[in-house]
């Protein structure tokens, strides 16, 4: 069964389509998805591959802000509250690097039409989160080596990072996004042969 089948499925130029969710099931995926991001960011605490699983906290926020803005930004509080239990220290990274991204992201899908411009709008944000992580908090998110007094080698670096990191997780949000319509999808089927057999 394709999707276009469903009541509420749109579909823009970037290519990501978002099933219709009750508001039941928009609270149950919000909360699993929030509780994945917090896990994924708590891990970086130790460090290596740690820090690879933090950066998939996006992941999560991206696909819960597609599927409802509302519940999107519930989400992103909601793994900030879990982040000052599991891991406070990751608070701020979250809210000014990976979750920013996630929420900009999910929101890029949702007003804009092309990829371009969903990406820009992430990489923006996410080079205005670490500037402010830098030289506003001066927590120094980029490493010890790097200084906290204004640099335009650092800001040029950080904007070309981020823009092409936001661009890695444009086209991950896409794959991620087809899957979890086709899980939803799948599980709308089961349930509806469930309750026509009984």
């Amino acid at each position: 069964m394709r999707f276009t089948s469903f009541k509420g499925i749109g579909t823009k130029a970037h290519g990501i389509m978002a099933m219709h969710y009750s508001k039941n099931m928009k609270l149950v995926v919000g909360s699993l998805l929030s509780t994945m991001a917090a896990i994924f960011q708590s891990a970086g605490l130790f460090g290596g591959i740690g820090y690879a699983f933090s950066m998939m906290a996006t992941g999560p926020i991206v696909l819960v802000t597609v599927i409802s803005l509302r519940f999107g930004l519930l989400s992103y509080a909601v793994t900030t509250l879990l982040l000052m239990i599991l891991q406070p220290s990751e608070v701020l990274v979250f809210m000014f690097t990976t979750g920013l991204l996630g929420i900009s992201l999910g929101v890029g899908f949702k007003l804009f039409q092309t990829r371009l411009v969903v990406s820009l709008t992430g990489g923006m944000l996410l080079a205005t989160g670490i500037f402010l992580l830098l030289y506003l908090f001066q927590f120094p998110i980029l490493g010890p080596s790097i200084s906290s007094q204004v640099s335009f080698t650092v800001i040029g670096g950080v904007l070309l990072f981020a823009l092409f990191y936001s661009w890695i997780w444009m086209k991950l949000s896409k794959l991620g996004m087809k899957h979890l319509n086709k899980f939803m999808v799948k599980k709308v089927l089961l349930d509806k042969d469930e309750s026509s057999s009984s």
